[in-house]
């Protein structure tokens, strides 16, 4: 069945590259007399046949979209330059968890002027990255308003029917703009899990089989408002979520070796509230030059609660209390200052000040012997090490970007950033580290045509941290360690990030061919070490193991299929090959880095039959499995995980006027995440393995039906 899957993907990938290959050839035979504007413009009138009901609807209908929206750098750290992909009328969205692209489904079709894919770099851009800039910009209009309603079903495996639904209202009057938004996002879960474990000799040890249940909807509530004065602008967005999904966990345990079948169950208890405040301000000069102001403030706290029990015929015994909550917040401003040089030459000069706060603390009972607590459950406490703690970082940076046009085919973005920073952690640990970095950046873009552009780029990366990394915490895919030691020593990752991208946009709109080859070479990799306080009490945390690199081929083609007899049909595919390198720390071997693959496919379908009002498309990808870089190696054990191929589906019809109706599967395939565990009796290195474990999970098939409508 792989092959023949792996067949037909190779085939559909040799057919569509000898269909649009001899349109490139003809492209690059053509004489060119190319322009200094590599923007793409889609008008409104474009989409007027698909019938669109938001944004999100009229972007899926371009090609090669998924390329510039898959290109955004990101990484988290702070503001940032700006990398993303994103604009919504020139303007970036200062919001981390309320983005310009949730609000592309937000903003109704007909509120849309036209849409831009820009190719280019500029310092008028609010945003910058190593790919394209996606430009929607709405209806300049005195006055407008538009209402957006959601209506959904969704259908679970064990024949639950999980309601939710959305509402958005939008519009402008005179200079103000708004977007109001409220949604209940059905998020409920049905696992069924198995576990088999062997002995060395492959004997058989014991079965788990689980079955848990999250009944989960997440409600979400933002607004995004902006005031367009004479020389300025103003935006202001904000957002709040919240969500308290309860669960419970079934287990049933077939012990061969003892010839006996025990139960346990779980009560578990989560709760999520997280609210986000950000906005900026822009000034343009009359001299030409432009000032930015741009903050975010963003607080979220957390608490989940785990409660074990051993249950027998008439009673049951709780046998562990977990309880892990935490807040985290971050305070972010960033100001900046943009003018010409002269007609080819711009410059931006700015500042950013960073505040990262998280506050975490964990709590453990066990059934043993000692004096229970209720704060642990009517359990007895365990002490963890380093199990409460307050992280801190304090982050300034500094800036400068130059924009130069050299000529009407090339551009040169170049970039420098020096920051400094300090980390200090109190609480069970007390440690306080500073840290400076300077990151440089080049972007270098050439159309060789119109329709054919290189770019290049080098660049300076340092991580952003995860601070639950600092202390002790919640391990949820173990049974046997109920918690992961936690590491105040750990460092950023830093890497040099060299890019080479080559894009053909085809003829008469029929679609975009694109390569991407990529070299990383990374100093402090983070993975998994060794920080054991004993050799009899093994443990490990994620830390910094050494220098590594990655590299890898990304092919990628989005085409028409007009040529077939498909009006308005559009297939995408893309291959990714890559591979890494790094020095395990446990087994001092070279090895693949974690979650490196060598490689990874993808293909989508859509067809629009625009006489009838229908679409229907499916999506299916694929990855590599086997080879060191799908194992995770730690301390006491080795994980190989095994990942299978998901397909999912859908047809969406417009009927009863205005109203879409769209029918989706997810997972048509029921596929599940597997991995392969092989413990050691004490440390991996000594070689003696004490138990192999073949664990599969999956939530199944999931159906869902949606009605949309705008008014």
């Amino acid at each position: 069945m792989r092959r023949a899957i792996h067949f037909i993907y190779k085939s559909v990938v040799i057919a569509i590259v000898t269909l649009v290959a001899p349109l490139a050839w003809a492209q690059l035979d053509q004489t060119e007399h190319p322009t200094d504007d590599s923007t793409i413009v889609y008008s409104a009138d474009y989409f007027a046949d698909f019938q669109p009901v938001s944004a999100s609807d009229m972007i899926s209908r371009i090609p090669g979209i998924g390329l510039a929206m898959r290109r955004g750098g990101g990484g988290g750290r702070g503001l940032g330059s700006g990398e993303g992909e994103i604009l919504i009328n020139g303007q970036r969205t200062t919001g981390k968890g309320n983005t310009a692209q949730s609000l592309l489904s937000r903003i109704s079709a007909d509120q849309v002027d036209y849409i831009e894919i820009i190719r280019g770099t500029s310092e008028n851009l609010d945003i910058r990255g190593a790919g394209q800039v996606v430009n929607v910009v709405l209806l300049d209009t005195p006055s407008r308003s538009s209402t957006s309603l959601e209506i959904s079903a969704v259908h679970l495996r064990d024949g639950t029917v999980d309601p939710g639904g959305q509402l958005s209202f939008s519009g402008q009057t005179g200079n103000f703009n708004y977007l109001l938004h409220v949604e209940a996002d059905p998020r409920y879960s049905n696992r069924l899990s198995k576990e088999v474990s062997y002995n060395p000799d492959f004997s058989l040890r014991d079965i788990r089989r689980d079955e848990s249940t999250r009944d989960q909807t997440d409600f979400q509530t933002s607004m995004n408002l902006g005031y367009t004065f004479e020389k300025s602008v103003i935006q202001l967005n904000a957002l709040y979520e919240t969500s308290n999904p309860p669960s419970d966990l079934d287990r049933t345990i077939h012990d061969f070796e003892n010839n006996t079948t025990t139960r346990q169950r779980e009560d578990n208890e989560t709760d999520r509230n997280n609210w986000e405040i950000g906005g900026d301000y822009e000034y343009a000069f009359t001299t030409g030059g432009k000032y930015r102001f741009l903050f975010i403030v963003n607080d979220r706290e957390f608490e989940s609660t785990r409660h074990r029990y051993d249950v027998f015929t008439d009673s049951e015994n709780k046998n562990l209390f977990l309880a892990n909550s935490g807040r985290d917040r971050e305070r972010i401003a960033r100001t900046s200052y943009t003018w010409n040089l002269d007609n080819s030459q711009g410059v931006e000069l700015g500042m950013e000040v960073a505040q990262t706060i998280r506050d975490s603390n964990l709590r453990l009972g066990l059934d043993i012997s000692g004096t229970p607590s209720p704060d642990f459950g009517d359990l007895v406490p365990v002490s963890v090490s380093n199990s409460g703690s307050a992280v801190e970082e304090l982050r300034y940076e500094a800036f400068a970007v130059h924009n130069w046009q050299i000529n009407s085919r090339m551009s040169l973005e170049s970039s420098l950033v020096y920051e400094t920073s300090t980390i200090e952690q109190s609480g069970d640990v007390s440690n306080k580290r500073d840290f400076d970095f300077v990151r440089p950046k080049l972007d270098y873009r050439f159309n060789i045509t119109p329709s054919l552009q290189l770019r290049a780029g080098v660049e300076k990366r340092v991580s952003q941290l995860s601070f639950s990394d600092f202390s002790a915490s919640v391990d949820n895919s173990d049974e046997d360690q109920n918690v992961q030691a936690g590491n105040p020593g750990i460092a950023q990752e830093q890497s040099w990030r060299y890019e080479l991208n080559l894009e053909l946009r085809l003829p008469n709109d029929i679609g975009v061919v694109n390569s991407q080859f990529y070299y990383r070479d990374i100093e402090d990799v983070i993975d998994r070490i060794d920080v054991s306080p004993s050799p009899d009490d093994l443990q490990s945390a994620r830390g910094n193991i050494g220098d590594g690199n990655r590299y890898g081929l990304n092919l990628d083609v989005s085409a028409r299929l007009g040529m077939l007899g498909l009006p308005n049909a559009l297939l995408t595919t893309g291959v990714g090959l890559r591979d890494s390198e790094v020095i395990d720390p446990f087994l001092g071997i070279k090895r693949r880095m974690r979650n490196n693959g060598r490689w990874s496919a993808r293909m989508s379908f859509r067809h629009d039959v625009t006489n009838l009002g229908l679409s229907y498309g499916f999506f299916y990808s694929a990855n590599s499995n086997g080879g060191s870089g799908r194992k995770e190696i730690d301390i006491i054990d080795i994980e190989e995980r095994k990942n299978q191929p998901n397909l999912s589906a859908f047809v969406e019809m417009k009927t009863f006027g205005d109203i879409t109706i769209r029918l989706s599967a997810r997972n048509i395939r029921e596929s599940e995440f597997c991995r392969t565990r092989t413990r050691f009796l004490g440390a991996t290195v000594a070689g003696i393995v004490e138990e192999i474990e073949d664990f599969c999970s999956g939530t199944g098939r999931e159906l869902s039906l949606r009605m949309r409508t705008t008014f």
